[in-house]
C-alpha cells in the first residue's frame, strides 16, 4: 500500500541507517573493524564553505556522548549510539569516518535512487543552503526491505544491523500502534515540522512486513507521533 511515495522529504534522522549500512559495507569488505577504536571530536567541516562547526549538547538526544570527547570509543559502540540514541555527534564522527559518497553508492546498489545522504547533521551553513539529506518513503522502504531479506551485504551483516534497530529506545511512533512487546527494528528522524518513523515490524507468527511513515507540518511533534501510531495499528 503506498501513498505520496515518491514525494522527498527531509530525511532527517532517517538517514542514519543509509550510514550504518555503509559502514557495515567496509566491515565486511575488512577496511573497517567494529572495535576499532575511534576518537572522539566535536569538530567538522562544512560542506557549504569548508569552515568549521561543533554541535551542543543540549541540542543532541545523547548529551551523554560529549562527555567522552578526547577518548577513543569501539566503532560499534557509536554505530549503536547514533541508531538507539540517535545520536547526532556520533553520526558526524561516523560519516566523516565512512564519507557520504560510499554511502550513496551502497544505496543505488540496492535500488534507492532518489535518497540523497550529502552530510552529517546540524550543518548549519549547508541546511541554508538547502544542501540537505533527502528520502521518499519508497527509498526507506526498500533499505528495510532488503535488510528484512537479509540482502543488504549478507545475511550476517543484514542480521546484525537488524538487532542494532531493535535496540531503538525513541519508540513514540509506530510501537505506539502496536500490541505491547511488539519487535520492531526501526529508526526514527524529527526535526522541526518534520517527524518520521520506518522499520520492519515482527509479527508473532513469524511474518513481518515494512513500514514507513514520513511526516510535515504538524506544529506539535507529539501530534506526528500519536498519528504514526494510529496508522501502524490500521496496518497491524
Amino acid at each position: 500500500m503506498l501513498r505520496n511515495e515518491n514525494e522527498s522529504f527531509h530525511a532527517a534522522s532517517t538517514m542514519k541507517v543509509p550510514v550504518m549500512l555503509g559502514i557495515f559495507e567496509a566491515v565486511t569488505r575488512g577496511e573497517l573493524r567494529l572495535d576499532q577504536p575511534v576518537r572522539v571530536k566535536n569538530d567538522f567541516v562544512s560542506i557549504f564553505d569548508g569552515s568549521h562547526y561543533s554541535l551542543e549538547a543540549r541540542e543532541d538526544s545523547d548529551p551523554e556522548l560529549y562527555k567522552e570527547i578526547g577518548r577513543e570509543l569501539p566503532l560499534e559502540n557509536l554505530v549503536r549510539r547514533m541508531i538507539d540514541k540517535s545520536s547526532n555527534l556520533a553520526t558526524n564522527i561516523i560519516i566523516e569516518f565512512i564519507g557520504a559518497p560510499k554511502v550513496m553508492e551502497l544505496m543505488k546498489q540496492i535500488g534507492a535512487f532518489n535518497i540523497r545522504v550529502l552530510r552529517g547533521v546540524e550543518d548549519d551553513k549547508a541546511y541554508h543552503a538547502g544542501m540537505n539529506n533527502t528520502t521518499t518513503a519508497y527509498d526507506l522502504m526498500l533499505i528495510f526491505k532488503a535488510l528484512g531479506e537479509r540482502r543488504v551485504i549478507s545475511p550476517e551483516a543484514s542480521d546484525r544491523m537488524i538487532d542494532i534497530l531493535l535496540g531503538q529506545e525513541h519508540n513514540d511512533g509506530i510501537p505506539a500502534g502496536l500490541p505491547r512487546g511488539t519487535r520492531v527494528a526501526h529508526k526514527t528522524g524529527w526535526i522541526t515540522g518534520i517527524s518520521h518513523d520506518a522499520g520492519l515490524v515482527f509479527r508473532p507468527d513469524g511474518t513481518s512486513y515494512v513500514l514507513v511513515i514520513l511526516t510535515r507540518g504538524f506544529a506539535k511533534e507529539k501530534e506526528a507521533q500519536r498519528v504514526m501510531a494510529r496508522i501502524a495499528r490500521a496496518t497491524w
